[in-house]
């Protein structure tokens, strides 16, 4: 019986693919990879309807939820905790749900997916409300965890989205916010969605809290101004980014950056205007965080 799900069909191009010598399978992988870029393309004005989504949640003082089952469920978690170190975010501004919990994250739970009422529970025990965006992850389009836990957190008034790699059906886009489905095709191995879906699904998560942490002012340029100094990886490229945009030499970077506090952001509005840390932070404060206003207020003074 053949499966209508995009992501469950079989790819023509690696039925041979037990026949392959270990250059061969790595062309063929890579041709297949190859695909994923366009079809996120593709998707272009719903990531950028997400992002929207996403710099509202925040701006009211929501937060940005996702929940998956599997590959997709680690993958959503993986971005959320990625955001505190990169951009200075709280940990409960971006959060993942998965199915299983955390011993998903280390090895497979595959039935935990198909619990739909835990799915509903993980919503009501973070207590999602108006002021939140969920979006769900299930590459197959039909993770019933997913699906419960998505109708919960609308029936408590938040946003909601979905993320899929197959064609989504007129009902899907009717009853949520935002709908992504970058369509891959067909994986190199039959159903194996960690492979191309998944590469979809983890370029759609980082463009959209990307470009939600741009639209809130946490980079200036292309520079990550908003990260806190948390480990010595992380104070090299502060140090780099005041001497860089300051033109001091290094020693001057690390002494601006100890008396911020660690946060480059402030280190930057202290160099430029020459002020203390409490009026950096005043001035900040005032420009919703957004450094470029500072910048363009002193260029107007």
């Amino acid at each position: 019986m053949r499966d209508s799900r995009l992501t469950e069909q079989r790819n023509p191009r690696s039925s041979g693919i037990d026949e392959l010598d270990a250059l061969g399978i790595v062309d063929l992988i890579n041709a297949e990879d190859g695909l994923v870029a366009d079809a996120v393309a593709e998707e272009r004005e719903a990531i950028a309807r997400a992002i929207e989504l996403a710099e509202a949640t925040f701006r009211a003082g929501g937060r940005l939820i996702y929940v998956g089952a599997g590959t997709s469920g680690r993958l959503g978690v993986l971005d959320a905790a990625e955001m505190p170190p990169t951009f200075g975010t709280d940990p409960e501004m971006v959060r993942g749900i998965i199915a299983g919990g955390y011993e998903a994250l280390v090895r497979a739970q595959e039935g935990a997916e198909d619990q739909s009422e835990d799915g509903s529970v993980a919503i009501d025990e973070i207590e999602v409300g108006e002021f939140d965006f969920v979006l769900g992850i299930a590459t197959s389009g039909t993770t019933p965890y997913v699906h419960a836990a998505l109708a919960r957190a609308r029936e408590r008034g938040a946003k909601t989205g979905f993320v899929l790699c197959t064609s989504p059906s007129q009902e899907l886009r009717d009853r949520h916010d935002v709908v992504i489905a970058p369509l891959v095709g067909p994986e190199v191995i039959t159903g194996s969605t960690r492979m191309k879906a998944g590469t979809a699904t983890k370029l759609v998560l980082n463009t959209i809290t990307t470009g939600a942490m741009v639209r809130l002012g946490k980079v200036y340029g292309n520079l990550m101004v908003d990260l806190q100094v948390t480990c010595d990886k992380l104070q090299d490229r502060g140090e780099r980014i005041l001497a860089v945009t300051l033109d001091l030499e290094q020693p001057d970077a690390v002494n601006l950056l100890e008396r911020a506090h660690g946060h480059v952001k402030t280190a930057l509005v202290m160099g430029r205007l020459d002020v203390d840390r409490e009026e950096a932070t005043r001035r900040l404060e005032a420009a919703d965080g957004a450094l470029s206003r500072v910048l363009e207020e002193l260029d107007r003074e």
